[in-house]
């Protein structure tokens, strides 16, 4: 497909596809996190006043993990941008680092709540499910821009790339030849992980601290992408596992760490009160 939905009359300004996939993420899942928001007792209306604040950052870390994280085998990789650096910010053309998405988000959140007097750990569970499902929107932008496939396949739902979009590995096969749609996989893991999310978050929400959701967030993305780069040729590799891989499993890992002693340290905290309590 042609990347660019249409252009605007008379300016002939393109109008991309991974820009209204992204718009649409963005939208969709700031919706949801209102109706979270209102189900949590809380003012709805800081979602939208506090959007531009991590969009912003977000993008910023989103773009600088993607320009940095790129090997040089990419059509667009770190080589390419350090030699048309003017490219780093035409952010519709593709190329948003999750992890650095996520971290630029956080940060913009933190100082939100922070200037609002509000509770960071709070809004972040009323985000987290939303950001599970904005990812699995924007992933399809990938699919409009032809990136992020996987190696070449025989299954009936492989999809065809043209050649000016192939990996250098990949440019003698044929034109017919198919490849794994890697996003779309991604993108089927990121919505079940928020279903996943929603429905913990409702029916253990009394055994939850606050920060619980987020963190399996922090938990369930990470295995889902840990396992999805087996399946990117594109992957900037760290040894034997990608960069990506190796990040997924620190996040992972500290994520599991902080919950079990956030729980353990409010089970023995609580066990004294309740011993109290009955000798009395």
């Amino acid at each position: 497909m042609d990347p660019i939905a249409f252009r605007l009359p008379i300016l002939a300004i393109p109008i991309y596809w991974y820009g209204i996939v992204v718009v649409t993420c963005i939208l969709v899942g700031s919706y949801v996190a209102t109706i979270e928001a209102k189900r949590r007792g809380e003012d709805p209306d800081h979602i939208w006043n506090g959007l531009i604040v991590a969009i912003v950052f977000g993008l910023i870390g989103a773009r600088l993990y993607h320009v940095i994280s790129s090997p040089q085998g990419l059509v667009r990789g770190f080589e390419y941008y350090s030699q048309h650096p003017v490219e780093i910010f035409m952010v519709w053309q593709g190329g948003l680092g999750l992890f650095g998405m996520v971290a630029g988000g956080v940060l913009g959140i933190f100082l939100y709540t922070r200037w609002q007097k509000l509770d960071f750990l709070i809004w972040l569970d009323i985000v987290a499910p939303a950001l599970a499902l904005g990812q699995a929107i924007g992933r399809w932008g990938n699919f409009f821009n032809q990136e992020l496939y996987g190696y070449p396949t025989t299954v009936a739902w492989g999809i065809p790339i043209d050649m000016q979009y192939r990996l250098p590995q990949f440019t003698n096969l044929p034109e017919t030849a198919r490849f794994h749609p890697t996003f779309a996989y991604e993108s089927i893991w990121n919505f079940l992980v928020f279903l996943t999310l929603m429905y913990v978050g409702r029916r253990y929400e009394e055994r939850l601290l606050k920060g619980d959701v987020f963190l399996m967030w922090c938990i369930l993305y990470p295995l889902g992408r840990f396992l999805v780069e087996f399946q990117r040729p594109d992957a900037w590799m760290l040894g034997p596992i990608a960069a990506a891989q190796a990040v997924s499993i620190v996040v992972a890992v500290a994520a599991v760490a902080i919950m079990v002693y956030r729980h353990r340290f409010r089970t023995s905290a609580v066990e004294p009160e309740e011993v109290e309590s009955e000798a009395s």
